[in-house]
């Protein structure tokens, strides 16, 4: 039997899922769970902190560190909502829309590299098998289960 941690822990690393930084744009270092908070900020429409963080599977105190780092890196804002001031709002700012649309670009160009090297048959057997594996990691009791 293939030995499957060792598959799964060659895959992260060459997705560079153990990097420190992931990504640098304009002089801009940008660290990868940074890189996943500006990607859920951009996907969804001025979400609220605590949205995005159960998104991403992290806890509020972590998160809100990220944020703070985001801000003073001026690829965020975060702005109180006016009928509950405990809750924030997230948006990107013209340079973490650039920043984030960087990084989207790099991935895809990543992707489209590493689905080239295989047949139509194996690209759709492969994405049909990684939709199949996060359903069922959604599933797991284990692990951590982001919202859809």
């Amino acid at each position: 039997m293939e030995n499957l941690r060792e598959l799964f822990q060659v895959m992260t690393r060459r997705f560079g899922l153990l990097n420190k930084n992931c990504c640098q744009i304009g002089g801009i270092e940008v660290s990868l769970v940074q890189s996943h908070i500006l990607y859920e900020i951009s996907r969804q429409n001025k979400p609220s902190m605590q949205h995005v963080a159960d998104t991403l599977g992290m806890d509020i105190t972590t998160f809100s560190r990220q944020i703070q780092t985001l801000v003073k890196m001026e690829l965020v804002t975060k702005t109180p909502l006016p009928e509950d001031r405990r809750v924030y709002l997230l948006a990107l700012t013209t340079e973490g829309k650039f920043v984030a649309a960087t990084i989207d670009e790099q991935m895809n160009q990543y992707l489209n590299e590493v689905f080239a090297n295989m047949s139509e048959f194996e690209r759709e057997m492969v994405i049909k098998s990684v939709r199949l594996l996060n359903e069922a990691m959604s599933k797991s009791s284990v692990c951590c289960k982001p919202l859809a």
